[in-house]
């Protein structure tokens, strides 16, 4: 057996097009994303980019918000709660992490819900906890769950392990594949046969940000797995959580590192962008 290579460019393309659908029939009214990013870290700048180049691509509006990352946490809560309150954006994407003297719970706390396009705010996490679907999940978490659909691979009955609990991926991911009806595992540094939680799991999600954690050992023949992870390879790249090499002879499916889960996490902000608009 050798796995299937899941794309990410793929998934998106089909994402994109159903998009492009809809934009086409705007009658002038073309939504507006707000990005906001305090400093330069080149993850964000890189994520920036790639947002700005999906909302290019799909006919999508944009204004761009960057701040000096020594911005006072006050000076920054004005500028956010005048973005925040701008009729002309409807739908906001904040890159984080932000700097430790700005207070990130508050902004969570104070943004918009039907424009927090990212899932930050507590009214979203609440609806994706209980299975709200009118509520915003993390874009890279539901950018999983697109791969899934994509590969028509129905969670339904499954048993799926997710490495990682963070409130980013891990645990909204978890509430997302129990809505589909998956028995979930959720896995962290704590959990004791790690390696065996994963090897009795249909599909394998890593999102630990623990380079090539996954190794064959892990995975059980004709397993699922999914790489979220985003890591320094140490030779000038990036890898993910799974050592896809290692892998690739037992399971049935994979998406890689660089060219996976990431390059479908712009098109579901974009998604997010339509539905915030209520056009989507």
């Amino acid at each position: 057996m050798s796995a299937e290579i899941l794309k990410g460019i793929d998934v998106a393309k089909a994402i994109n097009g159903s998009i492009l659908e809809k934009v086409k029939n705007l009658d002038g009214m073309v939504p507006r994303l707000a990005i906001v990013r305090v400093g330069e870290k080149p993850d964000d700048v890189a994520y920036e980019k790639g947002a700005v180049k999906k909302m290019e691509k799909l006919g999508l509006e944009y204004s761009l918000y960057s701040y000096p990352e020594d911005i006072t946490n006050e000076r920054f809560m004005t500028e956010f709660d005048r973005i925040n309150r701008d009729n002309e954006i409807d739908g906001i994407l904040l890159l984080r992490p932000l700097p430790k003297h700005i207070d990130e719970e508050a902004v969570a706390e104070r943004i918009d819900p039907y424009k927090d396009l990212d899932g930050i705010s507590p009214t979203n996490m609440a609806k994706v906890y209980a299975g709200d679907e009118k509520g915003f999940a993390p874009c890279t978490a539901e950018a999983v769950i697109e791969c899934l659909d994509y590969a028509g691979i129905d969670p339904t009955g499954k048993n799926v392990t997710v490495v990682g609990r963070s409130l980013v991926i891990g645990k909204p991911l978890a509430m997302l594949l129990i809505k589909r009806n998956a028995t979930v595992t959720v896995c962290h540094t704590k959990t004791v046969n790690i390696e065996e939680k994963c090897r009795n799991a249909d599909i394998v999600i890593a999102a630990a940000g623990s380079k090539k954690m996954i190794r064959s050992g892990f995975v059980s023949d004709g397993a699922v797995v999914i790489d979220v992870g985003i890591n320094d390879d140490g030779e000038g790249g990036i890898c993910g959580d799974v050592d896809t090499e290692g892998v690739l002879e037992k399971a049935s499916l994979v998406t890689p590192v660089p060219g996976g889960v990431g390059s479908v996490t712009t098109s579901v902000l974009a998604k997010h962008l339509l539905r915030a608009s209520h056009i989507g």
